[in-house]
């Protein structure tokens, strides 16, 4: 899944300093090791965050790692938009959602997530309220939310178009909203899919949706009605795009594969063995691999696409359920519950070259 702050990077043409300074500034012990290519011992780094962990996403506009978080089965009363110091991983704020049921207590849970560095915006998908929900960068504030996505479980922004993209596992929807008015743009359905992970080409303003249900890609593009549906894995949960856009990258979690498409084809190209349970898909810009979160392995898989490789596996710890990079460094969310208070865990390791 694309971070939504690709085009904010172009024109913020951030130096490479602030990688070395990402790398090099953190005052955490070593929490792990991992495989690096041949014998090379690389240090992994992780830090108590909050119970509940879900979904993490990070601002390029504010050096901020955002994170949702939400504990138990309805009426779900403990959830919060958690802000992380990524060089420290450190949570800096915690905002608590509004109160969506003022007799049970409960909260507008959030648990996915994406940033707008465009217009310094967090949204969020309240998958249990049927909604998703927009929150300031600035202040936390809840800004929004918009009704009628049914089990709304991933958002994605396209910046360059003003899009913000939700799933709708619950009825087969993919839903898009205006990110300056909030107001819904465009609404596809596609009969008898749950789409899931997201992922969007801010050149072309396409759209990508998993089909869990289908074993396939949701392709949706400004020029046509219909939508294209693509062949992918067994059980595709997550996607991400190559930088390009011409390729897209799926997480298989029945098969724990990635699947490599060719998108103007129509047709994997390869299949990478990565681990019982791959979940989360993201890609590294720099390097162009592509990192997988094997929830039942509990490990990351660090993929060479173009040759359909594996480069390295991390060891994580229990659950990681969620991984995004940024500055050639990976952020894994676990659902450990390791913490000294059964805090979930945020884990912190270099991609490489």
């Amino acid at each position: 899944m694309t971070s939504g702050s690709a085009t904010y990077r172009i024109r913020l043409r951030r130096t490479a300093a602030i990688a070395v300074s990402l790398a090099a500034g953190s005052t955490l012990a070593l929490a792990g090791t991992a495989t690096a290519g041949p014998g090379t011992p690389s240090a992994t780094e992780s830090a108590p965050i909050a119970k509940g962990l879900y979904q993490s996403a990070y601002s390029e506009r504010n050096h901020v790692l955002w994170a949702t978080s939400a504990v138990g089965r309805p009426p779900v009363t403990q959830s919060g938009l958690v802000k992380v110091d990524p060089r420290t991983l450190k949570v800096e704020a915690t905002y608590a959602p509004p109160v969506s049921n003022a007799e049970t207590g409960a909260v507008e849970a959030v648990y996915g997530i994406a940033v707008d560095d465009e217009h310094n915006t967090v949204w969020t998908t309240n998958t249990r309220d049927n909604s998703v929900a927009v929150y300031s960068q600035r202040t936390g504030k809840h800004l929004a939310t918009l009704p009628h996505v049914n089990h709304a479980r991933e958002v994605v922004v396209d910046e360059k178009h003003d899009l913000a993209w939700a799933s709708g596992f619950g009825d087969g929807t993919v839903v898009a909203f205006d990110t300056r008015t909030y107001q819904e743009k465009k609404r596809v359905t596609v009969a008898g899919s749950s789409p899931a992970g997201l992922a969007v080409n801010e050149r072309s303003g396409a759209a990508y949706a998993t089909d869990l249900a289908n074993d396939r890609i949701i392709e949706i593009t400004p020029r046509t009605k219909t939508p294209r549906l693509i062949p992918a894995g067994d059980g595709p949960l997550s996607i991400a795009l190559s930088r390009d856009g011409r390729t897209a990258y799926a997480a298989g979690q029945a098969e724990g594969a990635l699947s490599v498409i060719d998108l103007r084809k129509g047709v994997v190209t390869k299949k990478v063995p990565t681990g019982a349970g791959a979940l989360s898909v993201t890609t590294d810009p720099a390097s162009g691999r592509a990192l997988v979160a094997n929830r039942t392995d509990a490990t990351v898989t660090v993929v060479d696409p173009h040759k359909g490789t594996v480069v390295k596996t991390v060891t994580t710890g229990a659950n990681p359920n969620h991984v995004t990079t940024a500055h050639g460094l990976a952020y894994v969310v676990e659902k450990s519950g390791s913490g000294p208070e059964g805090q979930d865990a945020l884990r912190r390791f270099p991609v490489g070259r």
